[in-house]
């Protein structure tokens, strides 16, 4: 069978620095009829179990540890019984939303997740958060970059453990080098692309967010 990709949005609250956020954010399945993989765990557990139905969870992976993106992972993987797989550069941020709760595992860059008959790498991407990945799986032409990169420049990087100069490199590096019809999957928003967004990383720099 071949993979393919699943979305749902969720609707919920961000909170950080001692202030909160009414937000929505995507999360995308990855796999097949039998089998798939989770990219975030934001807010409403019930609501990503819609979308992964019968099949096999092999992993769940979080493109960062704030808390609208893993506030339901301790749920979904003692619901799926599948491991939550984290950059261990965002445990600190993890801890403050799941202190009693340890991540099942570590992602390292450069990793591969298989499933489905395809591989994400596993791309570290810090700077919106120490620890933010991006998963690139080339046979769906596909990144998905957490709040990384979106539909018109970075993720925000204004709040603690966030740095402006460290997620424009790193998508200078490690995003932007991507074929440029890659499709962007964004942790909120519409979808874009490497291709559109390349053009203006100078704008981004020059207007410092």
């Amino acid at each position: 069978m071949t993979a393919r990709v699943d979305h749902a949005v969720t609707s919920g609250t961000f909170s950080l620095d001692g202030q909160t956020f009414d937000v929505d954010n995507n999360v995308w399945v990855v796999g097949d009829d039998d089998e798939c993989v989770v990219l975030d765990a934001p807010h409403d557990a019930d609501a990503i179990l819609t979308v992964v139905g019968e099949r096999r969870v092999r992993a769940i992976l979080a493109t960062h540890a704030h808390d609208d993106h893993v506030r339901a992972a301790p749920a979904l993987a003692r619901a799926t019984g599948a491991p939550v797989l984290l950059h261990p550069a965002d445990r600190v941020l993890w801890d403050l939303v799941h202190p009693d709760v340890a991540p099942g595992g570590d992602l390292r860059d450069g990793a591969t997740v298989e499933v489905a008959g395809i591989a994400l790498r596993v791309l570290h991407t810090p700077g919106h958060s120490p620890g933010a990945c991006s998963f690139h799986a080339p046979a769906l032409g596909a990144v998905f970059t957490g709040d990384t990169l979106f539909a018109g420049g970075p993720g925000a990087t204004g709040r603690s453990y966030s740095d402006f100069g460290t997620i424009i490199e790193s998508i200078r590096t490690r995003l932007l080098t991507l074929p440029p019809e890659t499709v962007v999957h964004t942790g909120h928003g519409d979808d874009t692309s490497i291709g559109a967004e390349a053009p203006h990383l100078d704008e981004w720099i020059a207007r410092g967010h």
